[in-house]
């Protein structure tokens, strides 16, 4: 632990950690640990089956979750089945995963939504059926067992911060900022996206939103649209991207342009392009959530529900701002680098 405290981070970073590990060290002595000597053989976890789905597996965000579940499976004894499905952008089919452990009955399932409102019939018939349903990452608009992710309209608000200070230290006051997103609709990225707004106009009122463009979490649409932003703005002065798909676009956009000395990019989560990218001064910072967590934490809490005890409503492991000053210590690292699946059953 005492790791944590030589880096760089904000107190509230520190304090934040912090609690999230007691956090976790009490849930795990909740779920395995009996609370009498009758409950003996009941306590242990070992044989829960928990399915976990994410929106997609072609992501180092999502292996890194898959990775998680995967640990705390082998960790705790319970039978975890690690899916995704073939693209963010693809809700019907992560429909039909979900499905897929209803017919199975398993006896949880972690579930990074797609979407916001189109996993709702399906989260409640799972749950008619008696099986815990953990939500991670984006919210969802019906109930579920318990929720784990990062407060993505503060993390928003750090990107904003991070993007108009650097500005502000090059005595740039105003011009045109692009925001470049991943997926409409998804409340992750409205979230992100709303407390990057408000942070930047509240803070920085010279500097515009002159377009919100969205590219369906494809990297070469992400290219496409900033270079179409680059060549029609002259005064286009920083790009903001919500994830890191989006982020990588910026990058090779702002690369093959040579604006790196003009515009101030900042992303959100992490993968080796853009780690390579903040590490040239491409992206002058990331946005770096703790995936890894969510698939662990997520895994924990759904075979809490199933054996009947208390699984908290929400945790927030927090996320914390990357830039060259701090993206070498050990504890970034370990964000940077989390160990990661592609899954399977």
């Amino acid at each position: 632990m005492s790791r944590f405290f030589k880096t760089p981070f904000t107190l509230s970073t520190v304090a934040a950690i912090a609690l999230v590990t007691f956090i976790v060290g009490v849930l795990v002595a909740r779920l395995f640990v009996p609370t009498s000597t009758s409950a003996n053989a009941n306590a242990p976890a070992a044989g829960k089956r928990v399915d976990v789905i994410v929106k997609a597996t072609d992501s180092q965000f999502w292996q890194a979750m898959l990775a998680g579940a995967q640990a705390a499976g082998k960790d705790w004894g319970v039978k975890v089945g690690l899916f995704g499905a073939t693209s963010e952008a693809n809700v019907s089919d992560q429909v039909g995963l979900v499905e897929n452990s209803l017919s199975r009955n398993v006896d949880g399932i972690v579930l990074a939504a797609s979407s916001s409102q189109a996993l709702n019939s399906v989260i409640d018939r799972a749950r008619s059926q008696g099986i815990k349903v953990i939500t991670v990452d984006t919210k969802v608009t019906t109930a579920s067992d318990g929720f784990i992710g990062t407060d993505n309209t503060k993390a928003g608000s750090q990107a904003a911060d991070r993007l108009g200070g650097l500005l502000k230290q090059k005595g740039v006051t105003s011009g045109k900022i692009l925001i470049e997103s991943s997926v409409a609709g998804v409340q992750t990225i409205v979230d992100r996206d709303s407390g990057f707004q408000t942070e930047l106009s509240a803070r920085f009122p010279g500097l515009k939103i002159i377009a919100h463009r969205y590219n369906n979490n494809d990297t070469p649409t992400a290219l496409s649209q900033v270079n179409d932003a680059i060549s029609a703005n002259p005064d286009l002065v920083g790009i903001y991207a919500d994830n890191n798909v989006s982020a990588d676009g910026v990058a090779q956009s702002i690369q093959e342009n040579k604006v790196q000395n003009r515009i101030v990019a900042v992303g959100f989560d992490s993968d080796p392009q853009e780690i390579s990218a903040v590490k040239s001064g491409t992206l002058q910072g990331i946005v770096v959530q703790n995936p890894y967590f969510f698939g662990y934490q997520g895994v924990v809490a759904a075979a809490m529900s199933a054996q009947g005890r208390f699984a908290p409503p929400s945790l927030d492991p927090g996320a914390v701002l990357v830039d060259l000053s701090n993206m070498n210590t050990a504890a970034v690292q370990k964000l940077l680098n989390p160990p990661t699946t592609k899954g399977g059953a």
